[in-house]
């Protein structure tokens, strides 16, 4: 295993399968570097729909959107952490209908045993 069993929970329990984390939070989150550079990728903004915006943080306005962002999306890392576990995370995947789904049912076959 490359990631001790109890970080790897810690990080499944943030995923929510809406996020792009960002490489420096990825870090400070003990995300392990190999996984880091499989899974990082850059993402484009579709500026016409709200849900498929990227959106960072922003010290003067909260938050705002960009065009580009590179980091690692959490639904990403939440299906490495559960093939990581031993889950059969591409059935998962088949029967979800979102990212989000794909996040919870991942939680809940981890919390199942």
């Amino acid at each position: 295993m490359t990631i001790r069993p109890d970080v790897a929970l810690s990080l499944l329990d943030e995923c929510t399968g809406d996020d792009l984390w960002s490489i420096e939070h990825c870090q400070l989150r003990r995300v392990p570097p190999q996984w880091i550079d499989e899974l990082a990728d850059a993402y484009e903004s579709s500026f016409r729909i709200s849900s498929q915006t990227i959106y960072v943080a922003d010290e003067q306005h909260g938050r705002r959107a960009v065009n580009q962002y590179y980091g690692v999306r959490d639904v990403d890392l939440a299906k490495r952490i559960g093939r990581e576990l031993g889950l059969d995370v591409d059935q998962l995947e088949a029967v979800a209908l979102s990212r989000q789904a794909v996040v919870r049912m991942i939680k809940e076959a981890i919390m199942d045993g």
